[in-house]
Formats: structure tokens, sequence, C-alpha cells
């Protein structure tokens, strides 16, 4: 499946992913201590949405279009409150151009004490997000395969934070590369909290993946699931899922209450679902 994301921007997948990044971060800035937010392939860090791009597969539209236009419960507006907030951030005279993704998401959510390493392998990718930053202190942008990042750049010196998985599954192997990542990852910073996303489409490895998860028996390991039509052998994404090692002690009872409605907002078509399931509990 290629998935360069210029043509996904802002769609059903980054609502979910980025809505629950922003979450995350705002739980750990209920301690005081300085963290570090990882994005281990991290794009070129904003989009367009009138580029040529967003506008020939119009997958925004679908997503944060329908999210940004919609009446939705108190609990699940102040759920998506933090994401939400990043959106309007960059288009203050309202309207829906610009999208974070998940670097300048980041960012815009860090304390003056908190940092950000983004990664990324892709050179083109790699410049424009240098210049996206250029001058900025508190992010360190490296031009650099994200797998190898799980290796020498844990753990991080503030000994608190996220990691961010968000490959762009254009190759063959990614759900057993994230694996292998994922056990290399948290031997050197047990600690610290991954979010894992992943695509959901006819033929993807779900249930072997879980398994492997299981197998690897890290403490509090957290699976959400959406669909936004069923998923059957048709091309194209059906849905996305989450991994979450470590996740804040309210996140599970959180999506239990608002996924439902997430979902039947994005929906596509039938078979439209979700779950949240805790794969491994504590130790």
């Amino acid at each position: 499946m290629n998935y360069r994301h210029l043509y996904h921007a802002g769609n059903s997948a980054d609502v979910l992913k980025h809505a629950v990044l922003a979450r995350i971060i705002a739980y750990l800035q209920r301690k005081d201590p300085a963290f570090r937010v990882i994005d281990t392939h991290a794009g070129i860090g904003s989009y367009d949405l009138s580029s040529t791009e967003a506008q020939k597969t119009g997958e925004w539209r679908d997503g944060v279009g329908r999210v940004m236009a919609a009446q939705m419960s108190p609990q699940l507006a102040e759920f998506l409150a933090p994401w939400i907030g990043t959106v309007k951030a960059l288009n203050p005279e309202g309207g829906l151009r610009h999208y974070p993704g998940s670097p300048q998401l980041t960012r815009l959510l860090l304390r003056k004490q908190d940092r950000l390493t983004a990664i990324e392998l892709h050179p083109d990718d790699a410049r424009r997000l240098k210049a996206l930053f250029e001058g900025d202190y508190q992010v360190r942008v490296i031009e650099l395969d994200g797998w190898l990042a799980l290796g020498g750049h844990l753990p991080p010196k503030e000994k608190r934070g996220l990691v961010l998985i968000d490959p762009p599954f254009e190759l063959d192997g990614e759900f057993d590369r994230m694996i292998d990542g994922l056990a290399r990852a948290t031997r050197r910073f047990a600690g610290g909290t991954y979010l894992l996303w992943h695509p959901i489409k006819a033929g993807s490895p779900l249930a072997g993946f879980d398994k492997k998860l299981v197998a690897l028996g890290r403490p509090r390991t957290l699976s959400v699931r959406m669909l936004v039509r069923a998923n059957v052998n048709a091309p194209g994404l059906n849905g996305s899922g989450l991994v979450i090692i470590n996740p804040p002690f309210t996140l599970e009872a959180d999506l239990k209450a608002v996924l439902p409605e997430l979902t039947r907002l994005l929906a596509q078509g039938p078979g439209a679902g979700c779950e949240v399931r805790m794969l491994v509990g504590e130790s």
C-alpha cells in the first residue's frame, strides 16, 4: 500500500491518530518535568489542503472536514479539543486550508521545557521539515531511517516521553518491522509511551499482528481500531488502527466512551465500527 501522506493528509486515519496523539501529549503535560516526543516517520510536518495532491483525493473532506463542521457531544468535543485547537491555530482566519502533520501538531502543544525530535528519511521531505522548524531550539530534525532511531535515540535524556511510529507502509513487512522495532525500543526505554499507527485494508495481517504483540508481552498494550467501511476485498483504506504501549491510565476508558460517536461521524459505508481492547494488561 502506498501511503504518501501528501495525498491523504487530514483523512479519517489522521483524525484518529492525531486526536489520540494530542490527547497523550495533554496527559504528559499534567506533570511539570519535561518530556520529549520522538516522531520516527515525520513527513513534511504541515500540509496544504488546497494543494494538487490533497485535492486529487479529497480525503480530508471525509476526515477533518466532517469533524470541523460537526455537532458533537460535549464528551467527544472535550476529547478532541487538544487536536482541534492545533487545526484552528493553523487556520486563524477560519476555514480549513492548512492541516498539521504530527510534527507541527506536537510543536504547537509543547511547553517551553518540552522537546521534539522529528526523523524523516526522504531527502525532500526532510529538507522541508528542516525549513519548517529552522531556528526552533525545541525541535531537532534528523534525516535518518526512523527504524534506526528506535535504537540510537532512546532513551531520551528527559527520561519521559512519547514515541510515535507511523511508517508509510510502502514496503512489505511493515507489521513485522513494527514488532521488531517495538521490542528493541521498549528494552531501551521501558517507561516511555509508544503510539503505533497501522492501516486496515483487505489482507492486512491483523490477527497475526495481535498475536505477536501479545507474545511480546509488554505490559499495558492497548489496541484501538476504527473501520469507516467494511473491510472487504476492495482497494484502498477501510480503516486504521493504533497500538499504544503504556497509555495514560484514563485513555482506555476515554476511548471506549467517545470512539463509537467518532466512528459514526466518519463512517463512509456499511460495516463501519470500532474496538478498544487491552491486549496485554498490567504485569
